[in-house]
């Protein structure tokens, strides 16, 4: 996503249900940039997780001023 990469991350729950996380990483000249998102709420499927993920990373990415989390 332009100059970050992004990687998105489901893990399963004990009861069955699946939490959402990302990744951003950029590295620019002898500096690099890492920094992990972990979310609470819990999804019913590995893709409804993964998509949560992808969208946050997106905003993260994208926005001049993106919402906390």
């Amino acid at each position: 996503m332009g100059q970050y990469v992004v990687s998105p991350a489901t893990h399963p729950t004990d009861c069955g249900r699946f939490r959402a996380s990302f990744s951003i990483h950029r590295s620019q000249g002898n500096g690099s940039y890492c920094r992990v998102f972990r979310f609470d709420k819990a999804f019913a499927s590995r893709e409804a997780a993964r998509m949560f993920a992808v969208t946050q990373g997106w905003l993260q990415t994208c926005m001049v001023h993106p919402p906390a989390c």
